[in-house]
């Protein structure tokens, strides 16, 4: 789910399983180049590129962007005992407050007003069917049995999690109910970087983490251009490109973390109300103004289906949306019809990879 800067304008950038980002090839200023490092950050890859013809300054701060990413995966991921979401659920039902960042009670005020716009599709609490649901080429790929599932569905309700943002606390009420940011930590961190970014001077960048992509400026006389991947295609099979400037481009799509049993598909984009992968689409891709927002964005409108995920979409300010269906129906929210190009329709015909 990763996009790349066109190998015709910017030479050595490798593309992405989702999308692919290409800068048009127009004039730069003169001694402006792309100043790049990828590491892998939050169970990722983490692509930060600045156009700059200050590339001393440039690679300086792309050390700190990665300090604080660093700094933010140590507050928010579940694999480190001493992070704060780890201290979290350890407390759950303890009825005792713990103290948090200001990072994570920002996250997760945020979570929860997502849980709160999707009446409950996108849910950080998901976490209670993280070891039954395995998803990753080197796991035990198997169907979870329908009453171990059904067993877990109680502990899976962000209204049980609650956030103190001013005290720098947070507690979750019931035992047993586990937070995980997952669907939404990533696209924090990319905001942070680009605010990052922008106070020391740069307005033309690139931050790619996972499917969650800003794209600030442009590179040259015109915007950073993305494609958005047929799911039934290949990484390098674009159906639709879209032109963006200081936004946000973040995919979920059905053939991202997957495996096939007896002839289904089961991804990892679970539906919290029945605890079984959602099946009314096939991939959304969404464009907002922060990446925090696309993040939870697309992983709630894939759950909630085309018809009641557009119209969240339609109701948020700035925010557009490319929809797959499960058929290979191709629905554009009404602020992104005059700016997507599409090149040709989804595939049906393709089995699953």
């Amino acid at each position: 789910m990763t996009p790349s800067v066109s190998r015709a304008c910017i030479p050595g950038l490798p593309g992405l399983v989702l999308a692919l980002l290409t800068a048009a090839c127009a004039p730069a200023p003169p001694q402006a180049t792309l100043v790049e490092e990828t590491r892998v950050a939050m169970g990722s890859s983490l692509r930060i590129a600045v156009w700059t013809s200050q590339r001393e300054v440039a690679t300086a701060a792309l050390a700190r962007a990665f300090d604080e990413v660093a700094r933010l995966e140590s507050l928010l991921t579940v694999w480190r005992a001493s992070s704060d979401v780890s201290r979290l659920n350890a407390a759950a039902g303890s009825g005792v407050p713990v103290e948090v960042s200001a990072d994570t009670t920002s996250v997760l005020g945020t979570a929860l007003e997502a849980g709160r716009a999707t009446g409950g599709t996108f849910d950080v609490t998901f976490g209670a069917l993280s070891d039954l649901w395995r998803f990753d080429h080197d796991q035990d790929n198997t169907v979870p049995s329908a009453e171990a599932i059904a067993a877990r569905l109680p502990l899976i309700d962000y209204t049980r999690v609650h956030v103190d943002e001013a005290g720098h606390r947070a507690w979750i009420d019931t035992p047993g109910v586990r937070v995980h940011l997952g669907g939404i930590g990533k696209g924090y961190a990319v905001d942070r970087v680009a605010a990052l970014l922008r106070g020391a001077g740069f307005s033309d960048f690139l931050i790619q983490g996972g499917g969650d992509l800003y794209a600030a400026g442009h590179p040259g006389a015109r915007a950073w251009r993305v494609g958005i991947q047929d799911p039934r295609g290949t990484p390098d099979d674009l159906f639709a490109t879209i032109e963006v400037e200081d936004e946000t481009v973040s995919t979920s799509g059905d053939y991202e973390r997957f495996f096939e049993h007896n002839g289904v598909r089961y991804h990892h984009l679970i539906d919290p109300d029945t605890g079984w992968p959602a099946t009314s689409l096939r991939s959304v891709t969404i464009v907002a103004p922060k990446a925090v927002d696309a993040d939870w964005l697309s992983t709630g409108v894939f759950i909630m289906g085309p018809e009641r995920g557009l119209a969240l979409v339609e109701s948020l300010p700035g925010v557009g949306a490319v929809l797959v269906t499960a058929t290979g129906e191709l629905r554009v929210s009404e602020r992104l019809r005059d700016r997507v190009r599409i090149d040709h329709a989804p595939r049906t015909d393709v089995p699953a990879r």
